[in-house]
This record gives C-alpha cells, sequence and structure tokens, in this order.
C-alpha cells in the first residue's frame, strides 16, 4: 500500500479569494468554490489536506487584518475580537489547476433554509454568494505540515471513521489510497440523503450510519470483525465520540496507539468560539495516552 514521509517544513501563504460557485450537495453538505490571484501556486498533498479559513465578522465584507506577515498568528490574537476574522479549519475537497480554483464542502450543522443552527462558518456556508470575499492561508508545496493521514511502512489495512464534519477528509484519504488497499470505514450523517458514492481505487468496505442515538458510531466499530494484519486508524469528527472509538481500538482491539491518529474537528455541547479559545489558551481536554 502507499506510505508517506514525514511531512517537510513547507511555507503556507495568505489568499484572498471569492466565491465563484455553491451546489447543495445533501442536506447536510454544501460545496463552495473559490477562486482569486495566484492559486495555481496553492498546492495540496490530498488526503485530509486542511487549510485555515477566514470569515469576516457580520458587519464586514471581507476579513480585516492588523498583519499577514510570519507574525501573523500573534498579531491576529491580539486584535479586538469583534474586528479580528473568524478562522476556521477546512478540508481542501477539490481543486481545478486549469481554472485557478478549488472546493470546500461545509458542513451546515441545521444551518440554512431558516434554522438558526451551527456556528458562524456553517451559517456563513448556508448564506454564501458568488462573489463573497474571504481569506484562506494553505500550503504552496504539496508534502506540508496540513496533512495528517500518514500510514506508516507495514500498514497492512485501513480503518476510517467519522461524522459528516470529516466526510471531506474521507472521501479525499479513500481516492488517495492505492488500489487494492484494503480499508474499513464507518461515517455517520444526519440524513439518510448525505450517503453518496466515495470513488477509489481501495479494496473498501464503506458503512453509513444515519444518526439516530449517542455511540452508534463506536458501537458499529465494537461489533465489527477487523481485518487480519497491522492496521492504521484514521478518526476524526466529534470529540467525545473520537476519543470513545480511539480507546476501544487501542484498549480492546490491541492497536498501537503510535498507528491511530485522531482529532476532535467539534465538541458536543461547546460552541466554535468556545473550542478555539480552549486551543489558543492551552485547555483543551487531554488526549488519553493508553
Amino acid at each position: 500500500m502507499t506510505t508517506t514521509a514525514a511531512p517537510a517544513t513547507a511555507p503556507f501563504r495568505f489568499f484572498d479569494v471569492r466565491v465563484t460557485g455553491v451546489r447543495r450537495l445533501s442536506p447536510s453538505m454544501a460545496r463552495i468554490t473559490f477562486g482569486g490571484e495566484r492559486l495555481d501556486e496553492l498546492a495540496s498533498g490530498g488526503r485530509d489536506q486542511r487549510f485555515k479559513l477566514f470569515l469576516p465578522q457580520p458587519h464586514q465584507d471581507r476579513p480585516v487584518f492588523a498583519d499577514t506577515s510570519e507574525g501573523w498568528y500573534a498579531v491576529w490574537r491580539a486584535q479586538d475580537p469583534a474586528e479580528r476574522p473568524l478562522m476556521r479549519s477546512y478540508t481542501i475537497s477539490e481543486q481545478h489547476p486549469g481554472t485557478g480554483e478549488f472546493a470546500v464542502d461545509f458542513a451546515l450543522h441545521g444551518a440554512g433554509h431558516g434554522a438558526a443552527g451551527g456556528g458562524p462558518a456553517a451559517r456563513w456556508a448556508a448564506g454564501a454568494r458568488v462573489g463573497d470575499r474571504l481569506t484562506v492561508l494553505a500550503p504552496v508545496v504539496e508534502d506540508n505540515g496540513g496533512v495528517d493521514f500518514r500510514p506508516p511502512s507495514g500498514t497492512d489495512w485501513i480503518l476510517l471513521t467519522g461524522d459528516e464534519t470529516a466526510l471531506p477528509a474521507i472521501a479525499g484519504i479513500l481516492a488517495w489510497l492505492s488500489p487494492g488497499t484494503r480499508a474499513r470505514v464507518w461515517i455517520e450523517t444526519a440524513h439518510a440523503d448525505d450517503c453518496r458514492p466515495l470513488p477509489t481505487f481501495a479494496d473498501a468496505e464503506v458503512t453509513w450510519l444515519v444518526r439516530s442515538a449517542p455511540g452508534q458510531l463506536p458501537d458499529a466499530v465494537r461489533a465489527a470483525e477487523l481485518p487480519e494484519g497491522t492496521p492504521y486508524a484514521w478518526i476524526a469528527g466529534e470529540a467525545g465520540t473520537v476519543r470513545e472509538v480511539r480507546r476501544h481500538l487501542v484498549r480492546e482491539r490491541g492497536f498501537d496507539r503510535r498507528a491511530v491518529k485522531f482529532t476532535g474537528y467539534w465538541r458536543r455541547g461547546a460552541s466554535e468560539e468556545e473550542l478555539l479559545a480552549e486551543l489558543t489558551a492551552g485547555t483543551a481536554p487531554a488526549a488519553e495516552e493508553d
């Protein structure tokens, strides 16, 4: 199967972008296409390639930065929260080198059609219009630190789990896997209409779970008969679910914890701003180590 070396130290660059297309993929997902100058310089390592997206405040027509030099983060933190751009991490779903555009799939979390659900990014995506202006901080080389899915040499098969927030990354990983790679995949979504084909050359078994009760995804993994051989797991989505699946794989299935990559994209009961504040302050809940 395909493996990759450790990420190189890669430069990231700010790009000013505008919305060039909006398409509803399903009840829970919207695909938004962005264009802009110099986007032919933007590079993607595929898989779960993430980048930083900056949204304007409601009273602004574009994100307002005090500084976009190498020290941007400290300056951004010091900006007035009422003026500071809203920062979120997203996955590049598609890149179109010929047109200098790229696409991002947004989980809407119930936002849209008059609903007040979701955080600021979901609400923005639900109301996005062609011409809206944003800023992104994205890599300009393919081998970069924004890719987490890196199965080591000797991996025999892949396990992937996530909810709709992880669906773009899971789709990218499946599209990247080498022909014949064995993969077991569980994806939890809010609606049956969120289920869609995920093109891959891998030997992948994809199980869709329509959300009905807490613990549904971990229970499905617990009940599964997993392949023999050395696994590599990638787990993302709601933080509590991610921890539960990881605990099961490491403690009960005997996975090497170094071969389990896990990321909490959101946490039930916490707003996006609260999570960002925790990460900024270094007070986010510690990950389990066994």
